[in-house]
């Protein structure tokens, strides 16, 4: 996660200083100066990475030379100065396009070549769990390729929803074999769906595979983006219903005992998940040609579940590459 920040310095009037926002019955008073400046630079890598546990390499386009890129958090009313460098050992123009921010998109979002840099700052003003992207043309090619990642504004008010006791980020998107045919990529022929950039990546019975894990009656909560480019996702998880689901992880725009939500191309929901009872609950998009193509990740309850990142084996390393995938029953 990148969590560079600093306190703003300086004194304020009461009057000034305090904002009012509502969440359904709660009226939350927020106090600007508490908000914090987070320092936030990425670099576009055009580089090859593991996205099987085979050792399957892919010739990717990334943030920071990971699929997906760090996890970016802040809180709502922080602000975010955010720097991308495009190294001149790159070949491609790259660009970022934040979903959380709202700001001018010809000035700020705009690619920049090799051997430039982009600097914007912007508030995040809702609390959420929001898209980022590359937008150079041909956009679908550098989504595709890897140019993704998710940013998570925190509410303000904690109170806002339950506390979680576990959490993981998934970025669901459709990976395609050869990263150069960009008609292949509008005509929707993807070769897998991959959570985290990765094939059968949480699988435990796939080779190179680890499960996600959780103990019994913990809040497990999930910030799952839909990278695309084209395809929809069912989420849904196998052995359970959603305890809670909040559209484009907002705090207000909660639905309860959902048993699947769908999360289109380009948006990102939250989802909390209590399991009482030891077991294993696959999580998968319920669109089956996409999880028996890579998309299924297995959260594993245990009363002997480790702490875990929010993003696990990401980037993807296999420490003894095998020569072939052993897939799951079908």
């Amino acid at each position: 996660m990148l969590f560079a920040h600093k306190r703003p310095s300086g004194c304020f009037s009461f009057v000034a200083a305090l904002s009012v926002m509502v969440f359904g019955s709660m009226t939350l008073i927020i106090d600007p100066a508490s908000a914090k400046t987070h320092e936030v630079k990425m670099t576009a890598v055009e580089s090859e990475l593991i996205v099987d546990g085979g050792g399957m390499k892919y010739n990717a386009w990334t943030f920071n030379g990971q699929f997906p890129g760090p996890v970016v958090r802040v809180t709502e009313g922080d602000t975010v100065k955010f720097t991308l460098n495009n190294p001149k050992t790159n070949v491609f123009p790259h660009a970022m396009d934040f979903h959380a921010a709202e700001i001018d998109f010809l000035k700020n979002y705009r690619a920049i070549n090799a051997g430039e840099s982009i600097s914007y700052a912007f508030v995040a003003k809702k609390p959420g769990v929001f898209f980022y992207h590359c937008g150079a043309p041909p956009m679908i090619q550098h989504v595709a390729r890897g140019m993704v990642g998710a940013i998570i504004v925190d509410p303000k008010n904690s109170k806002a929803w339950p506390k979680a006791d576990r959490e993981y980020v998934l970025v669901q998107s459709e990976l395609f074999k050869n990263p150069d045919d960009v008609q292949a990529m509008f005509d929707r022929k993807f070769d897998h769906i991959v959570f985290n950039g990765g094939i059968f990546k949480y699988h435990p019975f796939v080779t190179g595979g680890k499960a996600l894990e959780a103990k019994p009656g913990e809040r497990v909560r999930i910030y799952f983006v839909n990278a695309g480019p084209n395809e929809f996702s069912s989420f849904h998880p196998i052995g359970e219903i959603w305890d809670a689901v909040y559209e484009s992880g907002n705090p207000a725009n909660k639905h309860v005992g959902v048993q699947t939500y769908v999360v289109g191309p380009g948006s990102a929901a939250t989802f909390d998940l209590v399991a009482e009872s030891a077991g294993a609950y696959p999580l998968v998009t319920h669109s089956l040609t996409g999880a028996l193509r890579g998309a299924i990740a297995v959260l594993v309850v245990s009363p002997d579940a480790k702490p875990t990142p929010l993003m696990p084996q990401t980037p993807w390393t296999v420490e003894t590459p095998q020569t072939k995938i052993t897939p799951p029953t079908q």
